[in-house]
């Protein structure tokens, strides 16, 4: 059966007409094939700062021949770039704002990934004396009523959505000398509040990943607000063309695969004598234990 496009003449000799037909192939195909390559995952600073994307990217990129290229910004921007076109998958944790995209049309198929909890750390001596309360509502009420330093992300992350709902239902809007903004992400934000010993809102894998770095104990953990799940989500290839929808659903799918799920439940084990993160692909959100 002879294929579109190129009409062998009597003169032409039949390897020359196949030659033609495989030349005009490759061509036609090759943009695509060269932009299916490339995955740009738009995630958290906390997946980049723990180091779990360290250790999960080159098993994609090895698995899948892709190659990943990473933004890792807060929550908010990593979705808003999803939603401009800008990338092809989301890793996020911001429950709440992610439903909100998926309802507007921008994301699809949201799935969970894994879990792990917020903290708030302080400074040793506990000058708002926290330490050990089990809401952290009522901690962060004390924090302001005591003008104790606190450092926040103020990114629109999934850290700083979360801190700012804390201090909602505290009924509380923070502002004054005491209260600063970084405007940065999980890491560098843990730093400044160690230099400035002040108060902070971590995800705990990052704070485990800069322990070396941070002397801020643990003071408030274990409240049910507190639990902190990721959900990958790939982005519509409506927001724009340069999404690679193929792309995204391949990483999107490697992220639940049992493999990949299996690395997640061992990522920290060996360095911090814990997980840092726990699987939970295929389950709903209420069967998540905080």
């Amino acid at each position: 059966m002879k294929r579109p496009g190129v009409i062998p003449s009597p003169a032409m000799p039949r390897w020359l007409g196949g030659l033609l037909v495989s030349l005009l192939a490759a061509v036609a195909v090759t943009p695509a094939a060269g932009q299916s390559r490339v995955v740009i995952v738009a995630t958290t600073t906390s997946t980049q700062d723990s180091g779990l994307l360290d250790v999960l990217v080159p098993l994609f990129e090895k698995q899948t021949g892709y190659s990943v290229k990473t933004v890792a910004v807060g929550t908010g921007q990593a979705l808003a770039l999803a939603a401009r076109g800008e990338a092809d998958v989301t890793l996020a944790h911001a429950p709440s704002l992610e439903k909100k995209y998926v309802q507007d049309g921008k994301m699809l198929n949201r799935r969970l990934v894994m879990y792990n909890d917020f903290v708030i750390v302080g400074p040793p001596g506990d000058p708002a004396g926290i330490k050990g309360m089990r809401a952290a509502v009522e901690a962060l009420r004390r924090i302001s009523e005591r003008r104790a330093r606190f450092v926040s992300r103020g990114d629109s992350s999934g850290t700083h959505t979360l801190e700012q709902a804390l201090w909602h239902q505290a009924g509380l809007a923070p502002k004054g000398d005491w209260y600063v903004e970084s405007g940065q992400g999980m890491g560098a934000t843990l730093i400044i509040a160690n230099e400035r010993q002040a108060y902070t809102l971590s995800d705990r894998a990052t704070l485990l990943a800069f322990s070396k770095r941070v002397s801020l104990p643990i003071v408030v953990e274990g409240d049910k607000p507190l639990l902190n799940v990721y959900s990958v989500m790939e982005v519509n290839p409506a927001n724009g063309p340069r999404v690679n929808a193929a792309a995204g659903k391949a990483f999107a799918d490697f992220m639940v695969a049992p493999e990949t799920q299996a690395v997640i439940r061992a990522f920290g084990v060996e360095k911090y004598g814990q997980p840092l993160f726990v699987p939970i692909a295929g389950k709903a959100e209420d069967e998540i234990g905080g």
